[in-house]
C-alpha cells in the first residue's frame, strides 16, 4: 500500500476478527517502529508484543479504555528508558510508524493511552517491566471485524498557517 493512502485511510479499530497475525508481519511492524526517529538517536525503546490470549486478557482488564485488546490479534506495548530526554516523542514516533505499517498490511489498530495513567503500574507489572523503563503506549492490532467509522477531521484550512500564526 502506498504510504499516503495508508495514512489517509487509517482509522482506529476496536473490533477484531478472531484471526492470528503471523510472526513475520508482527516483526516487520515492530521493525518499522524501531526505525522511527529518536532524540539524539538514543533509540530508548523496547517493544513487547503480546499474543498469548491469557496475557492479552490481563492487559485488557487492567486498562480503563482498552478492553478490546482481548479480541485483538496482538497488543504491542512500547516502553522507553525513564532517563531518555525525549522518551515521549520517541515512543510516539515509533507508535505512529507501527500504526501506519499495520495499515499497509490491512490490519487495524487502536492507540491506547497508558503513559503515566492510573492503570499503567498494573500493566507494567503484568508485562514484567524493569524498574528503569516506562510504559509509553499500547497498540491493539488485528484484522478489522468491521469498517470503522470515519470521524470528522478539521479541514486543512483550519489547521494550516504559513510563515506565522
Amino acid at each position: 500500500m502506498d504510504t499516503i493512502i495508508a495514512i489517509r485511510s487509517r482509522r482506529s479499530v476496536r473490533k477484531y476478527l478472531n484471526k492470528e497475525i503471523s510472526k513475520e508481519i508482527l516483526e516487520d511492524i515492530v521493525d518499522c517502529g524501531r526505525l522511527a526517529p529518536s532524540g539524539y538517536n538514543e533509540q530508548p525503546w523496547i517493544f513487547v508484543v503480546v499474543v498469548d490470549r491469557e496475557m492479552k486478557e490481563k492487559v485488557a482488564e487492567a486498562t480503563t479504555s482498552g478492553k478490546f485488546i482481548r479480541d485483538a490479534g496482538a497488543c504491542i506495548a512500547v516502553f522507553c528508558k525513564k532517563t531518555a530526554e525525549t522518551a515521549l516523542e520517541d515512543a510516539s514516533a515509533a507508535t505512529e510508524n507501527m500504526i501506519i505499517s499495520a495499515q499497509a498490511y490491512g490490519l487495524g489498530t487502536c492507540w491506547i493511552n497508558v503513559y503515566k495513567k492510573s492503570h499503567s503500574p498494573k500493566i507494567k507489572e503484568i508485562l514484567n517491566c524493569p524498574e528503569d523503563m516506562e510504559l509509553m503506549t499500547l497498540i491493539a492490532i488485528g484484522y478489522p471485524a468491521e469498517e470503522p467509522k470515519t470521524p470528522p477531521k478539521k479541514s486543512l484550512n483550519e489547521v494550516l498557517r504559513w510563515n506565522k500564526f
